[in-house]
């Protein structure tokens, strides 16, 4: 029988985004395919090094106990990557050595992997390639590229903490076109009070949100039926609008059938200040300007979507 991916939360991630390959990938600059190839088979047994979405994934899979069939797990992690099969074997023999879930991959030599996001039925793709992420978001992909962050992990903590912004992530940039067009915050509340019962167009993080969501509904039946078990995943929206443009945002979630854990309606208040408190494992944004502040706090990943990434494209 077929292994069905349609009811799980798939995401999807390069090498880059997962460990630390600056010293292969100088090799490969340096000297050329040849050496780089050399290179990796010479340190084929030595364990790559945690990356700035390493975290991330590790806690997402480690969600995979609240189901008691392994065969049936809420997510799934695929592998996607511009290596050849060869080259690409140290990263499959650090997943084993990280001991990582993570036994499905696509090795795509020198050509981008994220023509398959939507064969996998993949809600959310990772790479720190800028130029892969781009071109899949163009396409109407749901990616991100991972910058080079604080990577935040604690062994002793089980918890997973997510954090969004809203516009240009979680739903499209219909609002964030009105502030760029008319550079007024007014205009902006104006036009967010007109349309308060009218709900965002979602954007390119909504169905992974949607999905993070139905594993948290799974925590609280689980919960339920333990009540010593306590809730590790948080999610939680981290936006520089405020009142009174945060009802529409608020109606928009609650028309999806989403509650987050908490929201930060902030009004122009420095978002790194926020996250080096919350410390989330992984925070999507898709204004730059936001997350290289961010990103001396906490792994951040750009949405280049949008009418504030219109330069980019």
């Amino acid at each position: 029988m077929p292994y069905s991916l349609e009811n799980r939360l798939v995401i999807g991630v390069a090498s880059s985004a997962m460990f630390d390959l600056a010293e292969s990938d100088a090799v490969f600059r340096a000297e050329g395919e040849a050496a780089y190839r050399k290179y990796q088979e010479d340190h084929l047994n030595d364990t790559l090094r945690p990356g700035v979405a390493f975290s991330f994934v590790r806690r997402l899979l480690s969600l995979n106990d609240l189901r008691a069939d392994p065969d049936d797990p809420l997510v799934e992690v695929v592998l996607l990557s511009h290596n050849d099969p060869d080259t690409g074997l140290r990263v499959m023999k650090s997943i084993e050595a990280h001991k990582l879930g993570i036994t499905r991959a696509i090795f795509m030599q020198g050509r981008a992997p994220y023509e398959y996001i939507p064969a996998l039925e993949i809600s959310l793709f990772l790479s720190a390639n800028q130029d892969d992420v781009l071109k899949a978001i163009q396409r109407g992909y749901p990616a991100g590229y991972v910058m080079a962050s604080t990577l935040v992990d604690d062994e002793d903590d089980a918890d997973l903490r997510i954090a969004f912004d809203f516009d240009g992530v979680l739903v499209d940039d219909e609002s964030e076109s009105v502030m760029q067009a008319t550079a007024s915050v007014a205009r902006f509340h104006e036009h967010e009070t007109r349309n308060l019962l009218t709900p965002h167009n979602p954007g390119p993080l909504q169905d992974f949100l949607m999905r993070v969501a139905r594993i948290q509904a799974v925590e609280v039946q689980h919960r339920r039926d333990d009540p010593s078990y306590q809730n590790r995943l948080r999610v939680s929206v981290v936006t520089a609008r405020n009142a009174p443009s945060h009802e529409r945002a608020l109606n928009t979630l609650k028309s999806w059938g989403v509650m987050v854990n908490d929201a930060f309606f902030l009004g122009g208040i420095e978002k790194r200040k926020v996250l080096a408190v919350l410390r989330p494992h992984i925070f999507f944004d898709d204004q730059s300007g936001h997350l290289l502040k961010s990103a001396s706090v906490v792994p951040s990943v750009h949405i280049p979507f949008g009418v504030t990434n219109r330069v980019l494209e």
